[in-house]
């Protein structure tokens, strides 16, 4: 019986890991940061609109929306222009981690 329950607990600290590992938030260095900065500046794109659609940090861009590869080392990022800000976005799950003024 002691197995089980050890087996059990096991197994839901395995799930409560993998629930905490996908909550995870993503975090830009400094380093990466300048980087970014310096090269949305260099390459601006066209803003687009989106009615109705408000983002902010952790909100996804939809489908709809063109990402951009940000072509720096160690920037494993894609960008937007969308009302005038730039939106820096995780491109596996699409959400915005940064937003550029």
């Amino acid at each position: 019986m002691k197995t089980h329950i050890s087996g059990a607990a096991a197994a839901l600290l395995l799930l409560a890991g993998v629930s905490v590992a996908a909550a995870e938030t993503v975090i830009i260095q400094p380093e990466q940061r300048t980087v970014i900065r310096e090269y949305v500046q260099k390459k601006p794109l066209a803003s687009i609109d989106l009615p109705g659609v408000e983002l902010n940090i952790g909100t996804p861009i939809p489908d709809t929306v063109e990402l951009h590869t940000i072509e720096a080392p160690d920037v494993p990022y894609q960008y937007t222009v969308i009302s005038g800000r730039t939106y820096v976005v995780d491109p596996q799950t699409r959400e915005v981690i940064d937003i550029i003024e």
